[in-house]
């Protein structure tokens, strides 16, 4: 991806989190059937491999599951929070007028060779590990145990496992740290003015702003 210097970020521990915390990535690979692209939730295992190890799973009949067998890379593109800025905020627009609109937005691309994975007690494995992932914090979580056995068996037989451990990572943080001060902590207020779907947002151009008083 581009990367201009003020926004690189190639941290682990904060590429990871990122992943960890917006699970959802674009899998992405080009093979003999083309470009081909989904959307699929992801567990990173920071611990395995140099730079961590991505793992999930596809439907046993989606024809991506096929075509990963048969490529030696593959890309998995996560975002986290995103938003449209405009030069309203900017103090700038008052001093000189000479701002535009920009979009800020943080991603990490993840590239690796995929390994498809028939095996019935790894898929089981890891889709008890993702579970556990998203209903830990609730206040009566699911486990896959609360199914029916045989429905589960059911349930597994119709998806295949992938793993990639991760050959190379970057990430890009596009959190305003281009402009001055005045219009960073300008931003930071008109996020926050929108409500508080747009927090995430505001609270990273305060964090990689070092916007004072945030």
């Amino acid at each position: 991806m581009y990367q201009p210097a003020a926004f690189v970020e190639d941290r682990p521990e904060v590429l990871h989190d990122l992943i960890r915390t917006q699970p959802l990535g674009l899998l992405v690979s080009a093979g003999s059937q083309g470009l081909i692209a989904d959307s699929i939730p992801f567990l990173m295992y920071p611990d395995e491999g140099e730079f961590g190890t991505l793992r999930a799973h596809l439907a046993r009949a989606n024809p991506h599951a096929a075509a990963l067998r048969d490529v030696d890379d593959c890309l998995v593109a996560f975002t986290g929070p995103q938003g449209y800025i405009t030069p309203s905020w900017y103090a700038a627009k008052a001093e000189h007028g000479k701002v535009v609109p920009t979009w800020n937005y943080a991603a990490v691309h993840a590239w690796g060779a995929p390994r498809v994975i028939d095996d019935a007690a790894w898929v089981r494995r890891l889709v008890g590990d993702l579970t556990q992932s998203q209903e830990a914090g609730r206040a009566a979580p699911w486990a896959v145990e609360d199914a029916p056995a045989d429905f589960i068996e059911t349930m597994l037989r119709a998806i295949v496992g992938v793993e990639i451990p991760i050959r190379r990572i970057e990430g890009k943080f596009k959190m305003s740290q281009n402009r001055a001060m005045p219009d960073r902590a300008g931003v930071v207020d008109g996020l926050r003015a929108d409500g508080a779907l747009r927090e995430p947002l505001a609270a990273l151009v305060a964090l990689r702003g070092d916007v004072p008083g945030n």
